[in-house]
C-alpha cells in the first residue's frame, strides 16, 4: 500500500514538472507570436502601422525602381565573353602543345600569330573591359529617412539596359551648369516631350497660316530638354523687317554680316559689335572673340608655339587629294568651315543659338549650318564624312556614358580612311587618362597627338586620328 502511494506521488510530482514546463513553453511562444505582431506593425497606432508598411528596404528600392534583371543579364552578358574567351584560349594552347614540330620548324608566321590575338584575344578582352566600364548603378538616396532610387520618369518603361542607359539624363562632371545652361542632357527618343508638355503645348499654340511668335527660344529649349526633333509647324516663320540682301560669296567669308538680318529680340545683345569678347555683358560665355573676323582669320593656318594648335595645310597633307566634305562639331561662328572652303573643302558646321545667333551668322558667311544638340543623332547615314572636327564645345564636363554614346555616332557617319580631328579639348588634369581611353577605344590611327598645360589643373589635348577599314 506504502508503494502504491510513493508510486502515485511521484507520478504526480512528474506530471506537475510536465505542467509547469508545458505553462513556460506558453508563456514563450506566446512572447514570440506578440513579439512578431509588434515587428510586424500590427499593434501600432494606425499612422505607425503605415509608416512601417510604405517604409522601402534596400530590397524593396531595388525590386520597384531599378532592373534589377537587366544590370544581371548584363553582367551575365560580360562574363560569358570572358568564359568563352578563356575556352578559346585553352584549345588554342591544347592545339599549339599537339603542334610543337611545327611551331619549332617556324610554320605558323608571326602574322598569323598577330592576327590571331589581335582578333581572337585583345579584341574580345577590349569588348568585355568597355561592357564593364560601362554598367552603372543607379543613386540610391536617403531622403526624410526613406530609400529611394534617384531615376527620371519613363525610363522604368523600357528593359533593355542599353535603352534605359540612353534616355538616364547626363549630368554635368563637373557639378556646375553645362554648356547647355541645363543641368542635364536628355538623349532623343521622344520620350522626353512628356517631361516638357507644358513648353511643348506653348510651342504648338498658333493660329494656322499665319506668323508664328518669335519662340524660336522655345523651340530650342525643347530640343535641349531632349524633346527633338520638333513636330512641324503651320504657321509662316518671321523675319528682320529691315532684311537686307546678303554679302556675294568672295567677300562674305571674313566679313561681319550687316546687323539688320537677325532677329535680336531674344538676346541681351542688339547687334555684332557687342559681341565682342570686349563685353562682358555679351550674353554667353563660350567661343570668346568669334564675332571678331580679324581674330579668327587667323586661326589654323599659322605657324603656333603652343603643340596643341594643328594647322589645316598639315592635317590636309596626312590626306591628300582625299578630304572633301566633314563636319565641324561645336560650338563656332563657321570660321574653320570658312577656312576649309577656301581649300574646297565642303563643311558643315554644327550650331546652337546659345545667347548670341550663331546659325544666322554661319549662314550670313556663306557657309553650312546645322541646327542639332549634342544629344542629337547626327542626320547624315553611315561612312559618309571625310572629317569630323570638334572644337570649343565637348571638354570636362562631359558625362562618360554620353561621351561614349557621342563617339560611336562619330565612328558611324566617318568613313574609313576618315580622320577625327580633336582640336584643343580640355579637362582636369585628374581625368586626362579616362578622356584619353575614351578616345582611343575605337583604335584609330594616330597622326598626330599632343598635350599641353592650359592652366593649374587643367590640360588641352589635340589629335588628328584615322578610322581604319573594318571587314563586313
Amino acid at each position: 500500500m506504502r508503494k502504491l502511494i510513493h508510486t502515485k506521488w511521484r507520478v504526480g510530482r512528474t506530471m506537475g514538472c510536465l505542467q509547469i514546463l508545458l505553462g513556460g513553453l506558453v508563456i514563450t511562444i506566446t512572447t514570440l507570436s506578440l513579439f512578431k505582431f509588434y515587428s510586424a506593425g500590427f499593434i501600432f497606432h494606425k499612422e505607425d502601422v503605415c509608416r512601417y508598411f510604405y517604409t522601402p528596404t534596400m530590397k524593396q528600392v531595388y525590386e520597384a525602381s531599378f532592373d534589377a534583371k537587366a544590370l544581371s543579364d548584363r553582367v551575365e552578358e560580360v562574363l560569358d565573353q570572358l568564359e568563352s574567351l578563356q575556352d578559346k584560349l585553352e584549345s588554342a594552347v591544347e592545339e599549339m602543345e599537339r603542334d610543337k614540330q611545327a611551331l619549332s620548324n617556324g610554320n605558323m608566321r608571326r602574322i598569323e600569330h598577330k592576327k590571331y590575338l589581335e582578333m581572337e584575344v585583345i579584341k574580345p578582352l577590349y569588348n568585355a573591359h568597355i561592357a564593364l566600364r560601362q554598367i552603372r548603378l543607379p543613386k540610391v538616396e536617403k531622403v526624410n529617412e526613406n530609400l529611394s532610387v534617384k531615376e527620371e520618369p519613363l525610363i522604368n518603361n523600357f528593359v533593355v539596359e542599353e535603352i534605359r542607359k540612353y534616355i538616364t539624363p547626363k549630368k554635368s562632371r563637373t557639378g556646375k551648369v553645362n554648356m547647355y545652361m541645363t543641368e542635364s542632357i536628355y538623349n532623343t527618343i521622344g520620350h522626353a516631350c512628356v517631361l516638357v508638355r507644358k513648353e511643348l503645348e506653348e510651342y504648338m499654340s498658333y493660329d494656322i497660316g499665319s506668323y508664328c511668335k518669335d519662340d524660336w527660344n522655345v523651340g530650342q529649349k525643347l530640343m535641349l530638354n531632349g524633346c527633338d526633333p520638333l513636330p512641324r509647324r503651320r504657321c509662316l516663320t518671321r523675319a528682320s523687317k529691315v532684311y537686307q540682301k546678303p554679302y556675294a560669296v568672295n567677300e562674305s567669308l571674313w566679313k561681319t554680316p550687316d546687323d539688320r538680318n537677325v532677329r535680336w529680340s531674344n538676346y541681351q545683345c542688339r547687334n555684332f559689335s557687342c559681341l565682342s569678347s570686349k563685353n562682358p555683358k555679351r550674353g554667353y560665355n563660350k567661343c570668346s572673340g568669334c564675332f571678331e573676323m580679324e581674330k579668327e582669320k587667323v586661326k589654323w593656318v599659322r605657324n603656333s608655339s603652343v603643340a596643341v594648335d594643328f594647322r589645316i595645310s598639315d592635317v590636309l597633307g596626312m590626306k591628300a587629294g582625299e578630304i572633301r566634305v566633314g563636319l565641324d562639331f561645336g560650338i563656332s561662328t563657321g570660321s574653320f568651315g570658312a577656312r576649309m572652303r577656301e581649300e574646297n573643302v565642303t563643311i558643315v558646321t554644327t550650331a546652337l543659338n546659345l545667347g548670341a545667333p550663331f546659325n544666322e551668322f554661319i549662314a550670313l558667311r556663306g557657309l553650312i549650318p546645322l541646327y542639332v544638340t549634342l544629344n542629337q543623332r547626327l542626320p547624315l547615314f553611315d561612312n559618309t564624312m571625310d572629317l569630323i572636327h570638334t572644337t570649343g564645345f565637348m571638354d570636362g564636363w562631359v558625362d562618360m556614358l554620353l561621351l561614349d554614346f557621342i563617339l560611336f555616332d562619330w565612328d558611324r557617319v566617318l568613313r574609313p580612311g576618315g580622320l577625327l580631328w580633336i582640336d584643343r579639348f580640355f579637362c582636369d588634369r585628374k581625368d586626362l587618362d579616362d578622356y584619353i581611353y575614351m578616345f582611343l577605344q575605337f583604335r584609330y590611327k594616330k597622326h598626330k597627338w599632343a598635350i599641353a598645360p592650359k592652366s593649374k589643373n587643367e590640360v588641352y589635348l589635340s589629335a588628328v586620328l584615322e578610322k581604319p577599314p573594318r571587314a563586313i
